[in-house]
């Protein structure tokens, strides 16, 4: 590093703390002191909060670059290629984001980094499958050395009949979704053209009221993701990810997109109490009627119009080899749509049954495209590129999310309990530490500052659940609740006449609780990003009370792999900015 170079890197420094250091002496680099980011050349971005342009290089960056983190000061972003290819399928030229780059950029951007952003959206498109009217699926390039190159892939030749004229290689029917896969694993995204099929029509309108009498007025934001899915019913839209935050309404963002399409729809999500609340929201937001709608559980098996079927129940087998039962679902509906709620969760057994499912539009709909297995390329592949994202921070300044605090707070263990802990293995001690039994005086302390708010408390371990139910005489729900009483609870939670309400993991996802205002973490899954997402979710529902703020606690062992995992898992969260305070019991 050069002695000016590391000048102007301190100068830099110094300005996004707000003090001003004029620099006139930086060697050849060129250097634009009041733009807000630097472009670096490992692909990170960094970007100034505090700098009069920062909401629109913000949403410059947020086209084409993955938001890392996003704390006070400055935040981060990384180009990928698959945030390059997902801008691409967005219509995003190279040079649209090079002239943002320069726009924006303190310093000249890097050709390094010049090279990749058009080697990277250039390959997006060189690759296109479509189906001819009569004949087999094609993949076509202009590129002859790269269809040669694509032909003596091995991984490719299970889903390739041959070749014509070295610029296009035939396709075999039901390998699709496969090959697009394979493609992506290698470099070469495809631009999928083949098109889909109509499916059986569905007559349905939105309401202008809802059936308790409220306007139903679809955010401006809501319309933008569904136009963005839709594409204007062209062949480069019908599939693809919507990215919003929990209490956003993405369930009313598919509801808008079934109306577009006006076709028999088929809607996956996690479980049955998700399930009966899809069929509520459609009720009461649309013209459909009971009739239309059907569900396909472990309760009932129906099918019609509208199938709304858990994945548990799509990814059941007698035996831990066989056959998943109800793949048939897949087929023996007419469907034009299908729509995966929290696809980010989605199991792999269902990729695989999507991978044959690409004649059909397909809606993924997520808070967060994070998976803990690092399979976000195969929702690009089989579910369709990111369509619409926004930062969980920008809809709740413009109010249609609740602002919340976190707070971590950090707690010994008892002596004993710190023994057990020493000589354990390494699973044995992260249970010890999240069932920490000093955790029931904390909630005993929160619960009665909260005494009149709406309370859930949250945990991944049942015996220290059972616990806490028992100690606060609060109902509890787990996976053994029946669905009947889970409603129930739900529903009274709702209405106000319980304000505690003890939950395991499975009321993570797609659970409806309004005007639940504050969340107590007793014990997570080891490092998991989208689960303390989804957890903040929980509150963030908008609030009756516009000043009400919503208070999400996490209670972690001290000096513990406990302590260990609760920063991996706000992660996510921090990276969207939110920030943590972290407090020791004695500060309470």
């Amino acid at each position: 590093m050069s002695n000016n170079t590391g000048i102007c890197e301190i100068a830099l420094f110094w300005t996004a703390c707000g003090i001003h250091v004029f620099l006139i002496d930086c060697g050849a680099m060129a250097f634009a002191p009041d733009k807000p980011i630097i472009v670096q050349s490992d692909r990170s971005i960094l970007l100034e909060t505090e700098n009069p342009a920062f909401e629109d290089a913000r949403d410059c960056l947020a086209s084409f670059a993955e938001l890392v983190k996003s704390p006070e000061h400055i935040h981060t972003y990384r180009i990928t290629p698959l945030s390059l290819w997902n801008a691409a399928a967005a219509g995003i030229t190279a040079e649209s984001i090079l002239q943002g780059l320069e726009r924006y950029s303190k310093y000249e951007v890097p050709q390094n980094i010049l090279a990749e952003i058009q080697e990277n959206i250039s390959r997006y498109g060189r690759l296109k499958l479509y189906k001819p009217a009569n004949g087999p699926l094609v993949l076509e390039s202009e590129d002859s050395m790269l269809i040669a190159e694509l032909l003596n892939q091995k991984s490719l030749q299970p889903f390739i009949l041959g070749s014509q004229e070295m610029k296009r290689i035939l396709v075999k029917p039901d390998e699709r979704g496969n090959l697009k896969c394979a493609l992506i694993k290698i470099g070469f995204p495809v631009e999928d053209l083949a098109g889909y099929v109509d499916g059986a029509p569905l007559a349905m309108e939105l309401r202008s009221k809802t059936l308790g009498g409220l306007d139903f007025v679809m955010r401006k934001y809501q319309k933008e993701s569904m136009d963005a899915f839709y594409a204007g019913g062209t062949n480069r839209g019908g599939s693809g990810a919507i990215v919003l935050p929990c209490g956003a309404g993405k369930t009313i963002v598919a509801i808008g997109v079934m109306n577009m399409l006006q076709t028999q729809t088929l809607v996956l999500t996690t479980n049955t109490v998700a399930l009966r609340q899809w069929k509520e929201e459609l009720l009461d937001k649309s013209t459909l009627t009971e009739d239309q709608i059907g569900e396909y559980s472990g309760d009932l098996k129906e099918i019609k119009p509208v199938t709304i079927a858990t994945y548990q129940v799509l990814t059941y087998r007698k035996t831990k080899d066989g056959p998943f039962i109800h793949f048939n679902l897949f087929d023996e509906g007419q469907w034009g749509l299908i729509i995966y709620d929290e696809v980010h969760l989605l199991p792999a057994p269902v990729f695989r049954a999507t991978a044959s499912l690409q004649a059909r539009r397909r809606l993924g709909l997520t808070a967060t495209l994070v998976r803990e297995d690092a399979r976000e390329d195969d929702v690009f592949s089989l579910i369709g590129p990111k369509k619409y994202d926004v930062p969980w921070k920008v809809l709740e300044k413009q109010g249609w999310i609740a602002q919340a605090l976190c707070t971590e707070i950090r707690i010994r263990m008892p002596e004993d309990e710190r023994y057990r802990y020493a000589i354990s293995d390494k699973r044995t001690k992260f249970r010890i530490a999240s069932t920490n039994p000093s955790k029931l005086h904390l909630c005993e302390m929160l619960i009665d500052r909260h005494k009149e708010d709406n309370v859930l408390v949250i945990g991944q371990f049942l015996d220290q659940l059972k616990v806490l139910a028992k100690h606060f005489k609060a109902p509890i729900i787990t996976g053994r609740t029946a669905t009947r009483e889970r409603q129930k609870l739900y529903g009274d939670f709702k209405t106000g006449k319980i304000k505690l309400l003890i939950v395991s993991k499975v009321a993570n996802f797609a659970i409806d609780l309004p005007d639940a205002n504050v969340a107590i973490q007793v014990s997570g899954t080891f490092g998991s990003r989208q689960e303390e997402a989804q957890r903040l979710g929980r509150i963030l529902r908008p609030k009756k009370a516009s000043n009400m703020i919503a208070r999400f606690y996490s209670l972690v062992s001290r000096e513990t792999c406990d302590q260990d995992y609760s920063v991996k898992r706000q992660l996510f969260l921090t990276e969207q900015g939110y920030r943590y305070e972290i407090l020791v019991e004695e500060q309470l």
